[in-house]
């Protein structure tokens, strides 16, 4: 496992009404991966979707996002960032519907992941990884993506007790050696 080298934190993390936390500003997983950057100094990058996800309703949102996956469909993205100039990408989504949003895998699929390191983490309000980190594994051909390594939040935790959820990113970073904000 190649933990050395330039790293990049990929996300997408929802605004507006999510679930048990209500209204808020920077989505959960947006915290988290502003952590991860943080501590281990890596580049950042947000997966926007064109077209936004409901903020004033998550019913809405997750209704919308399950026909998503229903049609195994594949939302168009803004921008993108050229992972193939990083070693190791850590990849973060909130778990909807038992999978990575599907914007996630629209940006996966533009990308040659051959010999990098990928470690997926979550957002979620029960369901832990949930086995996506085998999902995202199965997409990022060729890469080692570090299942059962992955690091799962719970949204309430980041939203509502940051020092908490530092923690543990820093204890998780740590068991990979790549800690720099000590």
């Amino acid at each position: 496992m190649k933990t050395d080298g330039k790293k990049l934190v990929v996300f997408f993390s929802h605004t507006g009404e999510n679930y048990n936390v209500g209204y808020i500003e920077k989505g959960n997983t947006h915290i988290i991966a502003d952590m991860i950057a943080g501590a281990t100094g890596a580049d950042i990058f947000e997966i926007v979707p064109e077209k936004d996800y409901p903020k004033d309703s998550y019913n809405e949102c997750i209704e919308i996002a399950k026909k998503e996956l229903q049609q195994n469909a594949r939302p168009a993205v803004k921008g993108d960032v050229k992972v193939e100039d990083y070693d190791v990408i850590f990849i973060g989504y909130p778990q909807w519907w038992g999978e990575p949003p599907m914007c996630v895998y629209t940006f996966i699929e533009k990308h040659d992941w051959n010999e990098k390191t990928v470690i997926p983490f979550v957002t979620h309000e029960g369901s832990g990884m949930g086995g996506t980190d085998r999902k995202i594994a199965a997409e990022c051909k060729g890469s080692n993506t570090l299942t059962g390594k992955g690091l799962a939040i719970q949204g309430k935790i980041a939203q509502e007790n940051q020092a908490s959820a530092k923690k543990s990113v820093d204890k998780w970073l740590e068991g990979f050696g790549m800690k720099k904000d000590k």
